[in-house]
């Protein structure tokens, strides 16, 4: 149970006893109705998932939320109620509902956003961008032109069924809905008749080509003069974005070039571009661009850079500096239907997607500029050093890291030495020990090193992790292929049917990442090869019948 955009854990003490502060929980909850709404968790500290299993809650502290949060905060909708943990302990969810049209603030004057997990001032600069703000929340779910939903797009519809149905990403509950059910689900109709949204996706080209503002995108190939020596254009409002997305990137020839690159014996190729990436950004720029402004999507391909442009600001709290941490999303239902449907990353941006491919082939991170109406990312083309990519090429392979740790190696391996201040600057990470949780194991397993202290700490690649071949595995077990791991997988369990994961560990080979072997077991799951028994640490596997 983690904190993030829609839930907050607070502690009793925040409304009962001496230190009660009623207008700390009022400010919480105009950060939530500012934004898509949440819960706070009143009764269960920051660092636990359920409450004291002797902790009771007194039917006079809902009533006491009932009275004094409107009493503090203006156009904010509240809904207390008393849960009884698994443990027997209560805990009050506090339930607060989006503001949808109205700006709420505290009854001295006080705004406030809810950024990721952190409540967040609104500055009076940036007062009327949130007024623009809500009126890109309801955008989505508005049904302006009262179409019903038997006037779609027939094959639309039945592609966006087919889609749900066969997404791992969405639930078998929403997956044994009924039709309409599924469609209210995702908001693509509203009694009956199609939202924005339900248009976008799966209505007729006339009614998307009136849409405001539906999504067209131009793609430009400029030469070194800087003169244009291509363009395509997609607006005809024919598509819907899952459409668009697959035409830009299969009719774009230019991003299937790459270089190759002596590794060894053998030949790596680096694409230019890697598709995951030109995906994650293209994606990023349909579900977050504001859809209450006109403004074309522009993908820009200059000889040693791709531009993408996308209309509208970044959303309010978001800003090119935090943008690997910070997660705000403008068009949230879009968002979710891009995610459930495998289109990007989830939550919000996925630029810690982007930044791990990037950095893992060599390459600068994105380069994000925010204009006066729109927003620029720029991707370079170049690889910094063939020693760079060689590095994160054998830590990737060699030394299973993860993806923070992976992008901090990058970041340091770059800059050939930084300093503690400047690796948190580019990571955006201003919170106590938050650094650390990016390295990671990196300073444990030595690859990087470091000298001084605090924030005159710097961080730097160990050289002999190049120079020695120490760090190479003598098992092949570590870096064993995807489909001899399943081999060997479904031969263990034939033997020692009903095993956990751990005991399959032992067995196959203990030096084989337990993360690695959950991955290709819950790939077999997919694939109906294994069923698994039971939940969390009591789970087990065996051979499906």
């Amino acid at each position: 149970m983690k904190e993030n955009s829609s839930l907050d854990k607070k502690s009793l003490t925040l409304i009962s006893g001496n230190a009660a502060n009623w207008k700390e929980l009022a400010k919480d909850c105009v950060c939530f109705a500012n934004g898509y709404g949440g819960k706070i968790l009143i009764g269960i500290e920051d660092d636990e998932d359920v409450p004291k299993a002797s902790q009771k809650i007194s039917k006079q502290l809902i009533e006491q939320i009932n009275k004094r949060i409107p009493s503090l905060a203006l156009n904010v909708g509240i809904a207390p109620q008393i849960v009884t943990a698994d443990n027997g302990g209560q805990y009050i969810e506090l339930t607060v509902f989006r503001s949808a049209q109205s700006i709420a603030s505290t009854t001295d004057g006080r705004y406030y956003i809810r950024v990721s997990d952190e409540c967040k001032p609104v500055m009076p600069d940036q007062i009327e961008r949130l007024f623009s703000e809500k009126n890109a929340f309801v955008w989505e779910e508005k049904t302006v032109k009262k179409i019903v939903l038997a006037d779609c797009d027939i094959e639309k519809f039945n592609t966006f069924l087919k889609d749900v149905k066969s997404s791992e990403r969405v639930s078998g509950f929403i997956k044994d809905m009924t039709t309409e059910e599924i469609t209210d689900y995702y908001f693509l109709t509203h009694n009956g008749f199609l939202t924005n949204l339900g248009v976008l996706w799966i209505g007729k080209r006339r009614d998307r080509a009136t849409l405001h503002y539906a999504p067209s995108v131009q793609f430009i190939k400029y030469n070194e003069d800087g003169n244009k020596i291509y363009k395509k254009v997609w607006d005809d409002y024919s598509h819907n974005p899952k459409e668009l997305i697959s035409d830009i990137i299969t009719q774009i020839p230019d991003w299937n070039e790459f270089i190759e690159v002596s590794d060894g014996i053998f030949r790596k190729n680096i694409y230019n571009y890697p598709p995951e990436v030109i995906r994650e950004l293209i994606a990023n720029a349909f579900a977050h661009r504001n859809y209450t402004m006109r403004g074309d999507i522009f993908i820009n391909l200059y000889p040693d850079r791709l531009e993408i442009h996308s209309p509208g600001l970044l959303p309010l709290g978001v800003t090119p500096d935090n943008i690997l941490t910070k997660s705000v999303q403008r068009n949230q239902l879009l968002a979710k239907l891009f995610y459930d449907l495998k289109l990007m990353e989830k939550e919000g941006s996925g630029y810690d997607k982007v930044y791990e491919v990037l950095l893992g082939n060599g390459k600068e991170v994105p380069e994000v500029i925010e204009g006066n109406d729109r927003v620029v990312v720029t991707v370079k083309k170049q690889i910094i050093s063939n020693n760079v990519l060689k590095l994160m090429d054998k830590a990737s392979k060699e030394l299973q890291l993860r993806q923070k740790e992976l992008i901090a190696l990058g970041l340091i391996a770059q800059k050939e030495g930084i300093t503690a201040i400047d690796l948190s600057k580019e990571l955006n990470a201003s919170k106590p020990n938050e650094l650390q949780h990016w390295l990671g194991r990196l300073l444990n397993l030595e690859i990087i090193l470091s000298k001084g202290k605090t924030k005159g700490t710097l961080y730097y690649v160990n050289p002999e992790f190049l120079r020695t071949t120490d760090f190479i595995e003598k098992t092949n077990l570590k870096r064993i292929e995807p489909h001899r791991l399943q081999e060997l997988i479904y031969e263990d369990l034939k033997n020692y049917p009903e095993s956990s994961i751990s005991e399959i560990n032992k067995r196959i080979g203990s030096e084989i990442n337990q993360r690695t072997l959950k991955a290709k077991l819950d790939e077999m799951i997919e694939k109906e090869l294994l069923v698994k028994l039971g939940e969390k640490k009591g789970t087990k596997y065996m051979i499906s019948t």
